[in-house]
C-alpha cells in the first residue's frame, strides 16, 4: 500500500469518526468541536504561511472564519444577556483579525487569534460535566 493510499484511508476514517461523534455529541461537545476545528485551521494556516503555501493558508483561514461565524450565530442573545453580547463582539473581532492575517500573511495575528480563542475554549472546557446536557446550557455559558 502506498503512502498516499494510506493517508487517504486515514483521512476518510477521520471523517467518519468525526461524523459519528457529531451524531451523538451534546450541544456542549459540539461547541468544543467547533472551537477545536477553528484552532486546528488557524494552526494549519500558520504552517502554510511559513511554507509559503498561500492558497492553503487562505483556505484554512476562510474555514476558521466560517467556524467562528457559526459560533457567533449560535449565541442565544435572549438568554445570554451581556455575556452573549460580549462573545458576539469578540467573535466579530476574531473574524476581522483573521481576515487581516490572511491579507498580510501575518503569523503574529494568527497567534493572537489562536490565543484568544484558546482562552474562550478553556472557559468552555471548565464547565462542569453535569451541566453539559442541560436544556438551559447555551453557548453563552463560556463567558
Amino acid at each position: 500500500m502506498s503512502y498516499l493510499k494510506a493517508r487517504d484511508g486515514l483521512a476518510r476514517y477521520g471523517q467518519v469518526a468525526v461524523a459519528a461523534e457529531v451524531a451523538y455529541a451534546s450541544p456542549h461537545r459540539l461547541v468544543q468541536m467547533l472551537m477545536e476545528g477553528a484552532l486546528a485551521r488557524i494552526a494549519a494556516a500558520k504552517g502554510q504561511v511559513a511554507r509559503r503555501d498561500f492558497e492553503g493558508k487562505s483556505r484554512n483561514i476562510s474555514w476558521a472564519v466560517s467556524i467562528i461565524k457559526g459560533l457567533r450565530n449560535s449565541l442565544d442573545r435572549e438568554q445570554g444577556g451581556e455575556i452573549a453580547v460580549n462573545l458576539d463582539d469578540l467573535y466579530d473581532y476574531l473574524c476581522r483579525r483573521l481576515m487581516e492575517a490572511n491579507s498580510e500573511n501575518a503569523v503574529t495575528v494568527l497567534e493572537e487569534v489562536s490565543g484568544i480563542l484558546g482562552e474562550v475554549k478553556a472557559g468552555w472546557d471548565a464547565i462542569p460535566p453535569h451541566l453539559h446536557r442541560g436544556s438551559a446550557l447555551r453557548q453563552v455559558s463560556s463567558g
